[in-house]
């Protein structure tokens, strides 16, 4: 898995995808949050990173699949897929590689917002400082939810060749599995019924609760088990081509 990892790092910022994917988080989150006057956060009024909490998931919507969608089908078009299987390799030592790969990826795409963090400490009125637990708790929520578009991501590219399908198919899901749920829940079949239960199969219910700063273990079992789901159906996803 160590060596599919560093592969796809390699592969990942020897080319423009890795820096695009980054640059591009960094400056539609900053337009989005410190210029536009309807999102800004000097808009406020009080020090907090909300806004960009709020926008984070459907910015990371269309990322996550962009980053992902010629990780498999790529491979199935340039048969290089088959290659690997010559290798001591399992597939969940690809799949692992590959998920490892783009989640530092992300990693790199969030860790340079903390300088909005200082920036805030710095406008705030002198004896008001923002919440600090709360916007790492926010933090790791935005970690876990694009950690989960990842998953979707690999997903998808690993049910076709084209990675434009992949693309379209990761951001349908994604918006399935992020809003789709809580739009679901607004039937009448289910409002003012089982409407919650409905929601809670969604990611924005979940992400919600912890973009708050509020981490609670149901959440992140949440997340871990989408994850787990995505990952698995990859795996049988490709294990299809042995059948």
């Amino acid at each position: 898995m160590f060596a599919i990892f560093i592969k796809e790092l390699n592969s990942i910022f020897s080319s423009l995808i890795g820096y695009l994917a980054i640059g591009a988080f960094l400056l539609i989150t900053g337009v989005l949050i410190w210029v536009l006057p309807q999102f800004s956060i000097l808009e406020l009024g009080y020090s907090s990173l909300e806004p960009l909490f709020n926008l984070g998931p459907w910015i990371f919507l269309p990322l996550a699949p962009a980053i992902t969608m010629n990780m498999f089908s790529e491979e199935r078009q340039s048969g290089t897929l088959e290659l690997l299987n010559t290798k001591p390799l399992s597939d969940r030592n690809i799949i692992g590689g590959k998920y490892l790969a783009a989640l530092v990826l992300i990693l790199f795409s969030i860790l340079p917002t903390i300088v909005y963090y200082f920036s805030v400490s710095w406008l705030a009125v002198e004896g008001v400082r923002p919440d600090s637990g709360g916007i790492l708790g926010s933090y790791i929520g935005l970690f876990f939810l694009a950690a989960t578009f990842v998953a979707i991501g690999l997903f998808a590219s690993s049910l076709t060749d084209s990675g434009v399908a992949a693309f379209i198919i990761a951001i349908v899901l994604c918006l399935l599995f992020y809003w789709g749920f809580n739009g679901l829940s607004r039937l009448p079949i289910f409002f003012g019924k089982t409407d919650d239960l409905v929601q809670s199969i969604g990611i924005q219910y979940h992400y919600e609760g912890m973009s708050r700063g509020a981490i609670d273990t149901r959440d992140l079992l949440y997340f871990i088990s989408v994850i787990a789901l995505f990952l698995g159906g990859t795996q049988l996803s490709l294990g299809s081509r042995k059948w």
